[in-house]
């Protein structure tokens, strides 16, 4: 019985969540023309980053020491209506995984012709290991 208990324990805390992700930018004007989906540790990969997807804005500010960035980017959309929301961030083993959301407009959606490239970025606890990325629609 007590073997089980300490299985049990493990496997619960193998797939713990982390806190809640805490936004920190989100929108549909990017510079980032292509869907990608990019973790940042370090300042020296936020400021690569940031140059790339706004480099007329003042870049926000992130303590490394405790937290690291999760970004999205769905590259170029034919209109207004898309977005990506990331959705939880759950401990796996050594890793992350990170399950996010695409939205669409509706069908039938009458809308202008505008090029948008919507983005998500969060901020969680910083730590090492592999993030996976799960598109959850």
């Amino acid at each position: 019985m007590r073997v089980w208990l300490v299985v049990l324990s493990a496997v619960a805390l193998a797939f713990q969540s982390v806190p809640t992700p805490r936004e920190l930018r989100q929108g549909d004007e990017s510079n980032v023309d292509a869907a990608r989906q990019v973790v940042v540790r370090t300042q020296t990969e936020w400021e690569t980053l940031w140059r790339q997807h706004s480099p007329d804005t003042p870049i926000p500010q992130v303590d490394f020491r405790a937290d690291m960035v999760l970004a999205l980017f769905l590259g170029s959309r034919p209109t207004p209506g898309y977005a990506v929301n990331v959705a939880t961030v759950t401990n796996v083993g050594d890793g992350l995984i990170v399950r996010y959301r695409e939205t669409k407009p509706p069908p039938g959606t009458v809308s202008i012709q505008v090029l948008t490239f919507p983005y998500h970025m969060v901020l969680i606890p910083q730590r090492a290991g592999r993030v996976t990325f799960d598109l959850v629609n």
